[in-house]
């Protein structure tokens, strides 16, 4: 029996309800994850028949078996799906960046929120707004949401810090409101960060309303100074509205999603229009092996708002979709909304013209996206014939080693994948065997242990890279020789620097080839060389501020290593430490009264 006739004489056992279904290869891996309100249907139409697109044939071709979940609604099976793809990243679905590709702008959570910017969404009840294209345009709109509010800025905790401590300039200067003060009631504090929330999400107009008011009210109570700094908060507001294109009617809150695919790319646009203005757009690159069927739309329209603080009324895909699917869809975001959420996928008018609009920048992206591949794969295949090498290199991976004297010793691991940083997969070894600051003999330790996991599947260290670039010469290229495993076959290049610590040449350990005369060679290299030393030197600096405050916390009476990393979990900071109250200290597991007192006293004495 063949490969597909098992499948398929497996599939027709399924039930013909909704479920999801999970493909693996032969070594195990999850490739996809799909769902369907009909199993029995949809997982049996993969092995029956031909006339499968491109992508989906290339997936089929890699399943040797498929495990499934039953689920009482298609809802339900939506929910699961979601879940799964997050968890395994399975290689065939279309994954939004991770965390750290995208920015977004979060309101945090608490008595006192802030508005700041981060990569990293997490379910912590803080809201989020973005994604957005670049830090850039992130930080220019929150800087300007923190202006308009005179929000804090500062790393002081409220409303623990109220009182402590004295204003600083900012307040001094009207550009913040100043809760460390106490000048700001946790109910007039509170509206403004919901106003902020409403003016991230594109409510620019009753905030407004609300700012003129309050101006007009200071002015005519004579309390010139707030009518001034109301009348600055009004005119940043005015010129980030300014800069917000008009693209419906003032009372259309709406986002349109569109697809675009070919053979090198596909791009996920989204618009975010609000009060009838764009105040967002972006654009999801995904690679030409990842999955567009209807299914994987609908799915990843989900995934796109689950960390997303709000959803529109209405949303318009720039692409036909099942009407069961569409039904589907709209159920699932009005009950993650809470209000109805109309799905349609208009073709003529004003809304059409925003589809148009939609689909061209993800035109736009993709065949910006394919010019930059396209550069960059050139300047591999010039790398790959200047150091002789069998293969263009796909994935490059990159050495350093970085050290204080004899302590906090480390080896960064960079990998460079496709023409990017591909920053997911980086590690850290820390040097463990190796006695002092042995440059060599630290990079054969962190490369015998990497060489150690080729093939056996973990993330990142199970993949075999096509080029091994070590900072250094030929008693570093030679050192990772030395540990390499036989039958395994790495080239390995040493990164060597002149006087001035700038990279001048590669060197396979025996002779120098110069890369001065090639730019684009040159600063792919030396943006290799040092992103590998910066991340070598974060991890021995992060661990150099470990040690010193793991030893101040361990000059105290009665507190050793162990309730020194109890405290720092429990309370978070060496400063929030000597902050805290007895009854504070108490509360870190482990830390008895006694402790705290002792804690509390040493600090105090300083």
């Amino acid at each position: 029996m063949t490969r597909i006739e098992r499948l398929r004489e497996k599939s027709n056992t399924l039930p013909a309800s909704p479920g999801v279904y999970i493909m693996k290869d032969a070594d195990g891996r999850i490739i996809y994850v799909g769902k369907s309100r009909k199993l029995k249907n949809r997982v049996n139409s993969y092995f029956t028949g031909s006339g499968h697109g491109f992508k989906t044939e290339k997936m089929i071709s890699c399943v040797d078996d498929f495990e499934y979940y039953l689920c009482n609604t298609e809802i339900e099976a939506l929910t699961l799906e979601n879940v799964l793809i997050k968890k395994h990243s399975p290689k065939y679905n279309i994954k939004l960046k991770d965390s750290k590709s995208y920015p977004y702008i979060k309101i945090t959570a608490g008595a006192y929120p802030r508005v700041i910017v981060t990569r990293d969404r997490k379910q912590d009840g803080g809201m989020y707004f973005g994604p957005y294209q670049g830090s850039e345009a992130a930080h220019l709109a929150a800087d300007a949401v923190i202006k308009i509010f005179s929000l804090p800025t500062c790393k002081r905790s409220f409303p623990r810090d109220i009182g402590k401590e004295r204003p600083c300039i900012y307040s001094q200067m009207g550009r913040c409101c100043a809760p460390c003060a106490g000048g700001i009631s946790e109910e007039e504090y509170s509206w403004r960060i919901k106003a902020a929330a409403k003016l991230l999400d594109g409510n620019i107009r009753e905030t407004k309303e609300r700012l003129v008011s309050e101006m007009n009210s200071a002015a005519e109570a004579e309390e010139y100074e707030r009518a001034a700094r109301l009348r600055d908060s009004v005119a940043a507001l005015e010129k980030l509205s300014e800069k917000q294109l008009v693209v419906a009617d003032p009372d259309e809150d709406r986002d349109i999603f569109a697809f675009y695919t070919d053979e090198v790319c596909g791009v996920f646009a989204v618009l975010n229009i609000r009060g009838g203005k764009l105040i967002n757009k972006s654009e999801f690159v995904f690679s030409c092996f990842e999955m567009t069927e209807d299914g994987d739309k609908a799915a990843l329209i989900t995934r796109y708002y689950a960390d997303i603080s709000s959803v529109p009324r209405e949303i318009f895909l720039c692409f036909e979709i099942d009407g069961e699917e569409r039904e589907s869809l709209s159920e699932y975001l009005a009950a993650l909304a809470g209000h109805r959420v109309q799905v349609r996928t208009p073709s003529r008018g004003a809304a059409g013209k925003l589809c148009r609009l939609a689909i061209d920048n993800a035109r736009e992206r993709a065949k910006n996206y394919r010019n930059e591949a396209e550069r960059e794969e050139k300047r591999l295949v010039r790398l790959s014939e200047l150091l002789r090498l069998e293969v263009v290199p796909d994935r490059i991976e990159a050495y350093d080693i970085s050290n204080i004297g004899n302590e906090n010793i480390n080896a960064s691991m960079i990998v460079y994948e496709n023409g990017k940083f591909k920053r997911s997969d980086y590690r850290r070894f820390n040097i463990k065997t190796t006695a002092g600051a042995d440059d060599y003999g630290s990079m054969r330790e962190a490369l015998s242990r990497r060489f150690s996991h080729i093939g056996d599947g973990s993330p990142s260290l199970g993949e075999r890279p096509d080029l091994i670039l070590v900072d250094g010469g030929a008693g570093q290229v030679n050192a990772a020789l030395s540990v390499m495993p036989e039958g395994l076959s790495i080239p390995v290049f040493g990164m060597v620097k002149d006087d001035y610590h700038k990279t001048r040449a590669l060197t396979d350990g025996s002779g120098e080839i110069s890369i001065a005369s090639d730019k684009g060679i040159y600063v792919m290299i030396y943006e290799i060389q040092e992103e590998a030393h910066r991340f070598a030197v974060s991890a021995t600096m992060k661990g150099k501020r470990r040690t010193l405050t793991h030893s101040s916390l361990e000059k105290i009476p009665g507190i050793g290593a162990a309730k020194a990393r109890r405290l720092l979990s429990g309370i978070g900071s060496l400063s929030g430490i000597k902050a805290a109250d007895i009854e504070q200290l108490c509360g870190v597991p482990g830390i008895s009264r006694r402790d705290a007192e002792n804690i509390y006293e040493y600090f105090r004495k300083k």
